[in-house]
């Protein structure tokens, strides 16, 4: 059996009630969760440069010992070339050899100048890498404090919290898939949470845009879905919302039968 207008609004409003309960209880964390993310975005950047810096340090070692072999073998060569020299037979092999020997000096000062610079290199990296490791521990601690204090309070709030979860699962089930979907969709729109706002003295609930007469009448009828022409929310009498319906109700025959009365004196 399809459901009314009225039986579609009295379960988007229930589903909005707890729905904001929940909301309450998320605010009671405050701004922690995010600070948490925060952190961690923080510290996944860090570990990030920590790494980088690491190999880059490693790769300028590597660099310095490459280096090293280098000088070891000119001076392994230039020894063999003395030798030789003691044997050459004309001026050719003399200076042929003479400019090998000079070469593998030239190799050696390179490679020495090289290994100068790369150890600064090494200096300055681990002298940033410290830096970093400390900030990391630095922000690693405030983290696990900030993590220590989101689950005190997220402990006391547990129970309370899935119990309105599973109420606000079960109230979903009554809904109609395309009804949830828009109910969805608005409130993941609004700050804070309203998909479903009450009319108050003319003006949205959420918004406080004024409604127009003509439409005021048509929410307070709840014979369709109405609304917000500013911000979008879904319109609903505040007193079925707040479940005052029945003191209206009781209240307005009271007004309209002293209005009646004073008719009737009028009269006579």
């Amino acid at each position: 059996m399809e459901k009314t207008v009225e039986q579609r609004l009295s379960q988007l409003a229930a589903l909005q009630k707890i729905d904001s309960q929940l909301d309450k209880l998320r605010q009671i964390r405050g701004g922690l969760p995010e600070e948490v993310q925060d952190l961690e975005d923080e510290l996944e950047g860090l570990r990030t440069r920590i790494q980088r810096l690491e190999e880059e340090i490693t790769g300028t070692r590597k660099e310095i010992a490459n280096r090293q072999v280098i000088i070891e073998d000119s001076r392994e060569l230039i020894k063999k070339y003395d030798k030789q020299l003691m044997d050459v037979k004309n001026n050719r092999e003399y200076e042929a050899l003479n400019k090998e020997i000079e070469l593998a000096n030239l190799e050696i000062l390179t490679s020495e100048r090289k290994i100068k610079i790369f150890s600064q290199e090494i200096e300055e990296k681990e002298a940033k890498l410290n830096e970093v490791q400390a900030k990391f521990d630095e922000r690693k601690n405030d983290l696990d404090e900030k993590n220590k204090e989101l689950e005190i309070i997220i402990e006391e709030t547990r129970a309370e919290e899935e119990k309105l979860r599973a109420e606000s699962a079960e109230a979903s089930k009554d809904i109609e898939p395309r009804l949830l979907k828009a109910y969805a969709k608005i409130r993941s729109n609004m700050r804070n949470g309203l998909a479903v706002v009450t009319m108050d003295r003319g003006a949205c609930g959420g918004c406080f845009a004024i409604i127009p007469p003509q439409r005021q009448a048509e929410i307070r009828q709840r014979k369709k879905l109405i609304v917000c022409e500013n911000c979008g929310r879904i319109l609903e009498d505040q007193y079925y919302f707040t479940g005052e319906a029945e003191v209206a109700v009781v209240e307005e025959p009271k007004k309209t039968s002293k209005r009646k009365a004073a008719t009737k004196a009028e009269t006579e």
